[in-house]
């Protein structure tokens, strides 16, 4: 079932006198916060169209570096602990689950740095890889495999600064993962997954 992660730290971080968090060339930023994967609701179909998939969502604990190449322009690289997820098929129920890390690079621009709220756009790549995949139900017995991914990323949310060196961030991205799902070694289809990945972070300034 997927469910629906809110962010906890809007009311806590709104009201708060703050000062400038302005971001300068050669700055670094280091974010630390929690984040849910929540796949699209249609994660595409196995065996000619006939077995519609289902993959749930997952929160975990996220870290973000940030170089600053220029005033307000920044490299970002996120990293996870390892996703987990249930893969279910319409009508037949949980076939298996899959780990995953999905290590992002993205190239943002912060907007209004000096202000208290400071807005922030990005667009990047991602690259997901699969691992301890595991069968169960009808499945069960058989060697899951799902192939690794590459594809863009879009990356959108707000600094709320707390301190001079420190923000609450709240964002969320989308991420483009496609997958060929195969077992025993045979191809059945391609998974879709596509999600939003969205939270909350504490962000320092270095």
């Amino acid at each position: 079932m997927k469910k629906t992660l809110i962010p906890i730290a809007i009311a806590l971080a709104f009201g708060a006198a703050a000062p400038a968090f302005a971001q300068s060339k050669g700055d670094w930023t280091l974010g630390v916060g929690v984040h849910q994967v929540n796949p699209k609701s249609d994660n595409g179909t196995l065996a000619g169209g006939t077995l519609p998939l289902d993959i749930d969502s997952d929160v975990k604990p996220t870290i973000t570096f940030e170089y600053f190449l220029r005033d307000n322009l920044g490299l970002e690289v996120l990293a996870a602990l390892p996703f987990k997820h249930d893969i279910a098929v319409d009508g037949v129920g949980t076939v298996g689950s899959t780990k995953h890390l999905p290590p992002t690079v993205s190239l943002q621009y912060h907007f209004n740095s000096k202000g208290k709220v400071s807005p922030f756009l990005g667009a990047g790549l991602n690259y997901t890889t699969f691992f301890s995949e595991d069968t169960k139900g009808a499945l069960a017995g058989t060697d899951l495999k799902l192939d690794d991914s590459w594809g863009l990323a879009a990356h959108v949310g707000m600094d709320i600064k707390v301190s001079e060196r420190g923000a609450v961030r709240v964002d969320a991205r989308w991420i483009d993962i496609d997958t060929d799902v195969k077992v025993d070694g045979a191809k059945l289809g391609t998974a879709n997954i596509d999600p939003l990945v969205y939270g909350v972070a504490y962000v320092v300034k270095f």
